[in-house]
C-alpha cells in the first residue's frame, strides 16, 4: 500500500494504491505512520517526500472503509478517528522538512495529508484540491485544523464549507500550495536538494519554533524561543557554521 525508497539524503514515501487513487485505509494509514516513526531520527535522512503512485495523490477515504464506518460503534469511530490524527500529526510533527508532491487529486484526508506538510508542490491545471465531506454529511474535523494553519479562517472558509475542488492555480492563490510546476517530482528534488545545504539541527529546531509559538502570547514565546536560542548555540552545526562563516 505504500512504496520507500532513499537516495541521496532524500525519502521518498509513495502512497502505492493507484487503482483506488491512492484512498486511504485503515491498513495504509498504519504503514505511513510506522514507516515514519522508522526513519524520523535516522541521521542520513534530510528531507521526505511525500506523493502518489499514478494520477492522484490521494483521494480520500477508501469507498469499502467508508461503507465499514455504517456499522462502526462510538467507540470504533473514536478509535478510527484518533488513528487518522495519528498519521496527520506524524507528517506534520516528523523533524526533518516535509514535501507534498501533488500529481492529480488530493481530496479530502488527501488533501489534509498535503495540508500537514511544511511545502506543498502542484501541477498547476492536473492537481486538484478540495475538501469534499460536506457533500456526503461527513464533516472535515481533523483536517480543518491544519487547513486553517495553512491559509487562516477566511481562505479555508470556501473550501471547508462548500465542498468546492480547485486546481493547483487557484490553491496557490489562496496559500495551499507553495509551488506550481509541470514536473513535480523534478521540482520537489530541487526544492529537497536546496534543504539539504542547510543544517538539518538548525531546520529541526526552526520547524519546532514555528509550531509551537503559534499560539502562545508574545511574551511567552520569546521566553521559549530565548530557551531554544541558547539550545542551538551548543549544536556541532552551530560551532562548525560559525568557524566556516567567519573563515569565509
Amino acid at each position: 500500500m505504500i512504496k520507500y525508497s532513499e537516495e541521496n539524503g532524500i525519502a521518498y514515501l509513495i502512497l502505492n494504491r493507484p487503482e483506488k487513487r491512492n484512498a486511504l485505509h485503515p491498513q495504509m494509514v498504519d504503514l505511513i505512520i510506522k514507516k515514519l516513526d522508522e526513519i524520523k531520527y535516522q541521521e542520513n535522512i534530510k528531507v521526505l517526500i511525500i506523493t502518489g503512485e499514478g494520477k492522484s495523490f490521494c483521494a480520500g477515504a477508501d469507498l469499502s472503509y467508508l461503507n465499514e464506518l455504517q456499522n462502526y460503534s462510538i467507540a470504533e469511530n473514536e478509535k478510527d478517528s484518533e488513528k487518522l490524527a495519528e498519521m496527520f500529526l506524524s507528517v506534520y510533527n516528523f523533524p526533518k522538512p516535509t514535501i507534498a508532491a501533488v500529481n492529480g487529486n488530493a481530496i479530502a484526508g488527501g488533501c489534509g495529508l498535503a495540508s500537514v506538510c511544511d511545502f506543498v508542490i502542484a501541477h498547476p491545471t492536473d492537481s486538484k484540491f478540495g475538501y469534499s465531506e460536506v457533500k456526503i454529511g461527513f464533516i472535515p474535523a481533523i483536517v480543518s485544523i491544519f487547513l486553517i494553519k495553512k491559509v487562516g479562517q477566511g481562505k479555508a472558509n470556501k473550501l471547508l464549507i462548500t465542498g468546492d475542488m480547485v486546481n493547483g492555480t487557484q490553491a496557490h492563490q489562496i496559500g495551499l500550495v507553495d509551488y506550481l510546476s509541470e514536473d513535480i517530482m523534478q521540482e520537489s528534488k530541487l526544492l529537497a536538494k536546496k534543504l539539504i545545504q542547510n543544517s538539518s539541527e538548525s531546520l529541526s529546531m526552526t520547524k519546532e519554533i514555528i509550531h509551537s509559538i503559534n499560539n502562545m502570547n508574545v511574551d511567552d514565546a520569546v521566553k521559549y524561543c530565548v530557551k531554544l536560542n541558547t539550545l542551538s548555540r551548543s549544536t556541532e552545526d552551530f560551532q562548525n557554521g560559525i568557524k566556516k562563516f567567519i573563515n569565509k
